[in-house]
C-alpha cells in the first residue's frame, strides 16, 4: 500500500523522481494546491503528537505499477531514518527481472549510497545503471559528512537584515565559521536597516579576524551602511567610536578613497587619535568580476543544511523572513541530507503561504531522497525541485 499523503493525488509516472526540475512554477494569483497540508499546524515541538494528530487525514491510496509504491515507502523510511530498510525496498525493486524500474529509483538509490558513504556499494550498481540508460553515470561524491561541498560551489552568500546590535553575536561566530571553511565570503548588506555601537563593534570583529586568517571578505552594498553610519556621527563630536571606525572599513570595501580620507582627518580630529590607513580592501578581498562570476553559478543567499529532524525546523522558518522582500528565492540545498515527515509539512505550508504571495521558490541541488519525500509531501506544486547534477 502506498501513502500519498493528505490527498495528493499521483501523477502519471510518480515513481519518477529523475525530473531534473519538478515542479510548476507559481504564476501571478495562483493559489496553492487544495490540499488538507496546509491547513495542519506543524509548528508544535512534539513531532510524535503532530504525525498521530494528522494521521486521520492520509489518504491511503494503491498505486499503478511501476515502483511508485516503493519510491514513496523509500522515500519516507529514509525520512525517518531507516537507512538500512530503504535501501532493501530499493534493491529489491531495481534487482527484480520481472521489473522496469524507472530511473529516478536508480537516481535514489545511487544518491542513497552518497549520503551513507558506501563507495562500494555505488560503484556495483552505477555500471548496471550506464548500461540500463546507455549514458554517463554520475560520479561517486561521498555526501555523508557535514562538511562534503562540491568542487566549484559558489562562494557562501551571507545577509545581515534588520537591527545590528550585541545580540548578533552568536550569528557573526557562525559567519566566521563559514567564511573559515569556505576561504571566502560575501557578505550583503542590502537589507540592513539600523546598526547601533554594540553592533559595530561586532562587525568590526569579525572582518578583522577574517581578515587575520586570510579569508577574502567581499561586502555588497557596503556604500549602504556608510551612508547609514554617516548619520549617526558628528566630528567633534567625540561618541560613537565604533561607528566612525566601521564607516571607515567600509569605505575601504567601497574603494572610496577620497571620502575615507576626509572621514580620517575629521577622526583624527574628533577623537585625537591616528585614524586607520587607507588599504583597499576592496580589492584585497573578491573582485568585481569573480563576484559576478560566482554570482552567475548560483546567487542561493539562503541554504538547508544537515539533517533537518524533530523540532530542529528553525532553518526553515526563517526562510519566510528571508523572502519578505524577495519575488523569486532560491535556495541552496546541496548540503541539506535528510528532512524528515513534519520538517517537510512545515517546509510545505511556509512554501504555500509564499506561492499564495506570488513568489517564486526554487531549491537547488536537493539530493533524489529528499527530493522524494518532498514530492511524496507536494512540496513541488508548491516551489520547483532541481535535482543534483
Amino acid at each position: 500500500m502506498a501513502l500519498p499523503f493528505f490527498g495528493k493525488k499521483p501523477s502519471s509516472g510518480s515513481g519518477d523522481a529523475g525530473e531534473r526540475g519538478a515542479a510548476a512554477a507559481p504564476g501571478g494569483d495562483r493559489k496553492p494546491p487544495p490540499t488538507e497540508l496546509s491547513t495542519l499546524d506543524f509548528t508544535g515541538g512534539d513531532a510524535s503528537h503532530a504525525l498521530a494528530r494528522c494521521a486521520g487525514q492520509v489518504e491511503v491510496q494503491e498505486l499503478d505499477a511501476g515502483g511508485g509504491a516503493a519510491y514513496e515507502e523509500a522515500a519516507v523510511l529514509y525520512a525517518n531514518g531507516n537507512v538500512a530498510d530503504a535501501e532493501k525496498v530499493l534493491v529489491a525493486v531495481l534487482e527484480d527481472p520481472a521489473g522496469s524500474a524507472s530511473e529516478g529509483l536508480w537516481m535514489m538509490l545511487l544518491d542513497l549510497y552518497k549520503l551513507t558513504g558506501q563507495r562500494q556499494s555505488f560503484e556495483s550498481h552505477v555500471l548496471d545503471y550506464a548500461t540500463r540508460f546507455e549514458r554517463s553515470p554520475p560520479p561517486w561524491e561521498d555526501l555523508s559528512s557535514p562538511r562534503a561541498r562540491a568542487r566549484g560551489d559558489a562562494t557562501p552568500l551571507i545577509n545581515l537584515s534588520g537591527n545590528l546590535n550585541g545580540q548578533a553575536a552568536p550569528q557573526f561566530q557562525q559567519i566566521s565559521v563559514i567564511g573559515r571553511k569556505g576561504g571566502a565570503i560575501r557578505i550583503d548588506l542590502t537589507r540592513l536597516r539600523s546598526v547601533d555601537d554594540e553592533g559595530c563593534r561586532l562587525f568590526l570583529e569579525l572582518l578583522r579576524q577574517l581578515a587575520a586568517e586570510r579569508v577574502k571578505v567581499s561586502v555588497l552594498k557596503g556604500s549602504q551602511l556608510a551612508n547609514m553610519l554617516a548619520g549617526q556621527i558628528a566630528p567633534g563630536r567625540a561618541e560613537n567610536r565604533e561607528a566612525w571606525l566601521l564607516m571607515l572599513e567600509m569605505l575601504q570595501y567601497t574603494g572610496e578613497q577620497e571620502r575615507f580620507e576626509e572621514v580620517a582627518v575629521d577622526y583624527a580630529i574628533t577623537f585625537e587619535e591616528s585614524p586607520p590607513s587607507w588599504m583597499g580592501k576592496s580589492e584585497a578581498g573578491l573582485t568585481a568580476t569573480s563576484v559576478e562570476t560566482v554570482t552567475d553559478k548560483l546567487d542561493t543567499g539562503f541554504s538547508l543544511e544537515g539533517e533537518i529532524i524533530g523540532t530542529q525546523t528553525e532553518g526553515i522558518r526563517k526562510l519566510a523572513a528571508y523572502a519578505a522582500e524577495l519575488q523569486n528565492v532560491d535556495v541552496d540545498c546541496a548540503q541539506l541530507r535528510r528532512m524528515d515527515f513534519v520538517s517537510a509539512g512545515t517546509l510545505f505550508n511556509i512554501l504555500a503561504t509564499l506561492q499564495a504571495q506570488g513568489k517564486l521558490v526554487v531549491l537547488h541541488k536537493v539530493n533524489a531522497m529528499v527530493a522524494a519525500l518532498l514530492r511524496v509531501m507536494g512540496v513541488d506544486q508548491v516551489a520547483q525541485v532541481m535535482l543534483r547534477s
